[in-house]
């Protein structure tokens, strides 16, 4: 799935139809949907573009394409191959995968913010110190995290999963090099990517250590409530610091800030093959035919984003 400034587009290898494509050597066609970014007019497009808040408002944005692109991957996998296109069910319904934003969001604020601060409020007592107790918090949310990734990029199902995600990244890095987009180009380029949502994730793990130290000890309920409602403000916050540095990314410090990041990609990305690239090349060429120059001027975007 690839995101532009005002479209966005998903590329599905679709599964070989007929009876010879039982050994799996056949590769069914690359179906490719693109759909416009509904634009933000108005007062409400200039409340949108403000700092924190234009980070909430994209990342909830990118949630919601993100998982309508997995309902029609999956919509792809199940139809039938030999059906024609017009009695292919190719997406999920919308209440589907609307409710699955919602499950999706509550699970990661769940365990990554009130899992922390409840365990943590088992040893407050112990502890004594409002600045011991957030760095007890903190140190055990990014663990949790990072035991979350290491145990994802051990499940078998999901490795074709990080190799997609790996050929977004180098079909990416290989257009922002001004590079010919083929499969043998695209893969001669890093899977590590600094736009990458793996580190922003991190950040947001990260960044929420030092928001939250001012809330102190109060009462548990007080300590789980703030968690919740300083999720909207730690993200928009890291969203703008993953801004700055893709501004910046070229200065040496930048790229030292950026590299945990990086490296931590290596979990959730895996080297394509070249069939992978290609779909990914699909997704990208059907963004960049409905982009013009201009939009990628605008002060206050970045271009092409990784979402993945």
């Amino acid at each position: 799935m690839m995101r532009g400034v005002r479209n966005w587009a998903v590329a599905v290898r679709r599964p070989a139809s007929g009876a010879g494509s039982s050994s799996g050597s056949e590769l069914g066609e690359i179906s490719v949907s693109s759909f416009a970014i509904p634009p933000q007019g108005g007062r409400r497009r200039r409340l949108y573009r403000l700092p924190v808040i234009r980070g909430v408002v994209g990342l909830w944005q990118s949630l919601a394409i993100g998982l309508r692109a997995l309902g029609i991957a999956a919509g792809e996998a199940l139809a039938d191959p030999d059906a024609p296109p017009s009695e292919r069910e190719t997406e999920i319904p919308r209440s589907v995968w609307l409710g699955t934003i919602v499950l999706s969001i509550a699970f990661a604020v769940g365990l990554f913010f009130v899992v922390p601060v409840s365990a943590t409020s088992l040893i407050k007592g112990r502890l004594g110190s409002p600045v011991l107790f957030w760095l007890v918090e903190g140190a055990l949310r990014t663990g949790i995290f990072l035991g979350y990734l290491a145990l994802l990029s051990r499940l078998r199902d999901l490795r074709r999963v990080f190799e997609y995600h790996g050929a977004e990244h180098k079909v990416i890095a290989c257009y922002e090099a001004g590079d010919e987009l083929t499969p043998a180009r695209a893969a001669l380029y890093s899977r590590l990517h600094p736009r990458c949502g793996t580190s922003f994730l991190l950040i947001v793990m990260v960044l929420g250590i030092f928001v939250l130290a001012p809330v102190g000890l109060p009462a548990w309920w007080v300590l789980v409530a703030s968690r919740i409602l300083g999720v909207p403000l730690i993200a928009g916050l890291s969203f703008e610091v993953i801004r700055w540095a893709g501004r910046n990314r070229r200065r040496p410090w930048v790229q030292a800030l950026m590299y945990p990041g990086l490296q931590l990609q290596r979990l959730t990305t895996r080297e394509p093959d070249a069939d992978q690239l290609a779909v990914s090349i699909a997704a990208l060429a059907a963004v960049l035919a409905k982009e013009t120059p201009e939009a990628y001027q605008a002060e206050e975007l970045l271009g092409l984003e990784v979402v993945a």
